[in-house]
């Protein structure tokens, strides 16, 4: 017998609700600032 596992199509996976808390991070700090700045490492 197989059992499939469904997800609610509500459901949010753990990086989806990690990007999803970035970008509100980034839009309170540019509602905050005249001219924010991000820093960002590629290396």
């Amino acid at each position: 017998m197989t059992t499939t596992v469904r997800r609610a199509p509500y459901a949010v996976s753990h990086l989806d609700a990690l990007e999803s808390e970035a970008v509100h991070i980034f839009r309170e700090v540019a509602g905050e600032f005249e001219r924010p700045v991000i820093l960002f490492s590629g290396g």
